[in-house]
């Protein structure tokens, strides 16, 4: 379905450079599994009917994992009528599904999108996250979380992330696996090629999905500031959310973690330099930088 959010060509192109060179990494991987097994078939049947299942498993259920894991419940329009007009509106304005609508009591102020399809998604809010921001600045950020929406990012996620899924089992698996039997291929172990095709393929995948992971908050940022016209209150609430998120225990930052990724603003903030490549988001001084040339670009005179 069309929508009105701004079209992003950058993001496209990247998600299908990574969607591209994890499924590279992907072949090379079964083909590892091949070689290392002795040319035998039966351990690229399991390689491949596992990362069939991960994939449909996190993809089909990816609203119901998020939402438990950040504690978070349906609301009705009757529970939560301001949410609900907010997201309405939105909705009318980029000409998108509704999606369902929930509330985590979370102390901890954050939101997320979720959800196999448009028709399909979930938008979430949480306590701390309704009690730090001002009614403005709430609804530009539930525009930010339908853009996530509108651009599918979860299926491309978790297409690319099967990859490294695999990988963290292969490690596991030589991990587990007894040392005293080696293979043909040079008298190496099975369960130490096991460990590092398995530590080699999950970091090339892991930096992939992190650098994509940034670009898409920015193209997030940047879609819910011109679909509302309001870059400065995006940028006001991604401070102040920022700044309260250093306020929060840890052990209430942890709880939430296992969500990060989905998170407007995440438990671990993202730094420069080697630190950023680790990181799923961008920092908040470029997420503010960028803001500002659209707050710029909008009140230039057509």
């Amino acid at each position: 379905m069309k929508n009105r959010f701004v079209k992003d060509n950058g993001l496209s192109l990247r998600m299908g450079w990574t969607v591209f060179l994890n499924g590279l990494i992907y072949v090379i991987l079964i083909l590892a599994i091949w070689w290392i097994l002795g040319g035998s078939t039966s351990g690229v049947i399991i390689a491949v009917v596992v990362s069939g299942g991960v994939f449909f498993f996190q993809w089909y259920f990816s609203d119901s994992i998020a939402m438990r894991a950040m504690g978070a419940r349906e609301v009705t329009p009757e529970q939560a009528p301001q949410l609900h007009t907010m997201i309405d509106r939105l909705c009318q304005l980029s000409d998108s599904p509704k999606p369902k609508v929930a509330v985590s009591d979370s102390a901890t102020p954050n939101a997320f999108a979720t959800g196999r399809s448009p028709q399909r998604s979930v938008v979430c809010v949480t306590r701390g996250l309704l009690e730090t921001l001002d009614r403005e600045e709430v609804e530009v950020v539930l525009a930010h979380e339908l853009s996530h929406v509108a651009h599918r990012d979860v299926t491309v996620m978790t297409v690319a992330g099967v990859t490294g899924v695999i990988a963290g089992l292969m490690m596991r698996a030589g991990y587990y696996m007894s040392f005293g039997r080696r293979d043909n291929n040079g008298g190496v172990p099975v369960q130490l090629l096991f460990i590092l095709v398995g530590v080699v393929v999950y970091g090339l995948s892991f930096l992939l999905i992190r650098s994509l992971s940034r670009y898409r908050e920015l193209a997030a940022d940047r879609a819910a500031a011109i679909l509302t016209g309001a870059p400065s209150t995006l940028a006001s609430a991604l401070t102040k959310l920022s700044g309260d998120m250093n306020k929060i225990p840890q052990k209430d930052l942890r709880a939430t973690a296992s969500a990060n990724h989905l998170a407007l603003i995440p438990a671990a903030q993202g730094g420069s330099g080697v630190k950023e490549l680790f990181s799923t988001h961008p920092s908040l001084d470029r997420r503010l930088e960028q803001l500002g040339e659209i707050s710029r670009q909008l009140s230039q005179p057509n």
